[in-house]
């Protein structure tokens, strides 16, 4: 076994359990670029028992993310920024199920944007391929350390998979599918419930 196998696995094996780790605490860790923005965490019990987990979104700013917990797993919420939801045009021809025909997603996340109201982006944190915990990595172009074309996304650093502002998985990457898109619902305009499904009409 190579030396960068050996560190690779051993950075997707401390990512798991940073996972689980985050699933003991309440909240996974958000890299420092992004503004972190507490969430309603449920009682130990609830959160056991798989029960819908509410987060409040009225202070999340346009390109900030959140992270919950629900069932034990980081689910990000994003509120995407004019620019953020412009790039993903770009990135349609880049990805490997651009109109998320994979069923990742309840139906009515099933479109380019994934997701109920096209600014906010909810899924499950972790990545499709063994299960790390991806990284943020917002900046876009050559500031990103990623690509000079990089339109803004995650990477998974355990074995190079990349996904874009809605978690849709690029080709030709280790992971097989996108970004699991949880069941949620909004109960008006500043609060997600995650793990319930019935879309709210009008919220």
């Amino acid at each position: 076994m190579s030396s960068d196998k050996k560190v690779d696995d051993v950075d997707c094996g401390r990512r798991r359990l940073l996972v689980a780790t985050s699933a003991v605490g309440g909240v996974a860790g958000i890299a420092a670029a992004v503004p972190f923005v507490a969430s309603m965490l449920p009682s130990e019990r609830a959160k056991s028992a798989g029960a819908p987990v509410e987060a409040d979104v009225s202070k999340l700013q346009p390109g900030q993310m959140m992270t919950v917990e629900w069932r034990g797993k980081p689910v990000w919420i994003i509120h995407r920024s004019p620019e953020m939801l412009e790039s993903l045009k770009k990135t349609d021809a880049e990805v490997s199920d651009p109109k998320s025909e994979r069923p990742n997603q309840p139906d009515y996340a099933k479109n380019e944007m994934r997701s109920i109201k096209p600014e906010y982006m909810v899924v499950v944190g972790i990545c499709t391929h063994l299960g790390c915990s991806p990284s943020e990595k917002f900046k876009t172009g050559a500031e990103s350390g990623i690509d000079p074309a990089w339109q803004g996304g995650f990477l998974c650093p355990c074995h190079g998979s990349t996904f874009d502002l809605a978690g849709r998985v690029y080709k030709s990457k280790p992971a097989p599918d996108n970004l699991v898109v949880p069941p949620y619902k909004f109960v008006g305009d500043t609060k997600i419930v995650i793990g319930e499904d019935t879309e709210t009409k009008g919220a």
